[in-house]
């Protein structure tokens, strides 16, 4: 890679680190899977920063590639999840998901738990909202109009609040 393109990539990841790694966290089941899947994703973007057309912003780019190996990362892990249970009945105990360590506050881990009950368009929706993205680089991002993104915010913040309130 030229050193044009390592420089972008450079200041691009300083600029987003933080985001890409929350977005990695909402998928991941803990701590250890939140690093495994960050560095994934830092793999992908680097190999694909040659292919980088700059259609959308860098970040926009970076969050679509994060969430497509987010969700390349889980689906594979949904279809071995499978392939186990069909083995054994009682590797169910094996998939219980792990409560979040070092969670600040209550609130904040029954919205993490809530998020990570959504099926994986609205956990991708949401995951971007709550990164303070415009809904236009949502829409960039999942390939939406600004106004679906809008009413899929809404119906998706519904959901949580149902959900936080049938847990508390």
């Amino acid at each position: 890679m030229n050193k044009e393109l390592e420089a972008i990539f450079l200041t691009a990841l300083e600029q987003n680190q933080q985001k890409l790694y929350r977005i990695c966290s909402v998928y991941a089941k803990d701590e250890d899977d939140t690093k495994d899947l960050f560095q994934e994703v830092l793999v992908n973007i680097w190999k694909s920063m040659p292919s980088f057309k700059g259609e959308a912003s860098i970040a926009t780019w970076m969050y679509r590639i994060t969430l497509n190996v987010c969700l390349r990362i889980r689906t594979k892990e949904i279809k071995k999840k499978k392939q186990l249970l069909r083995m054994d009945s009682h590797a169910i105990n094996f998939y219980k998901t792990e409560i979040v360590k070092n969670a600040q506050n209550e609130q904040l881990l029954q919205l993490r738990k809530c998020i990570k009950k959504l099926n994986e368009a609205d956990r991708a929706l949401i995951t971007l909202y709550l990164e303070e993205l415009p809904y236009a680089e949502i829409a960039t991002v999942l390939g939406l109009t600004e106004n679906h993104i809008a009413v899929k915010i809404k119906r998706t913040k519904k959901k949580l609040l149902n959900c936080i309130n049938s847990t508390s």
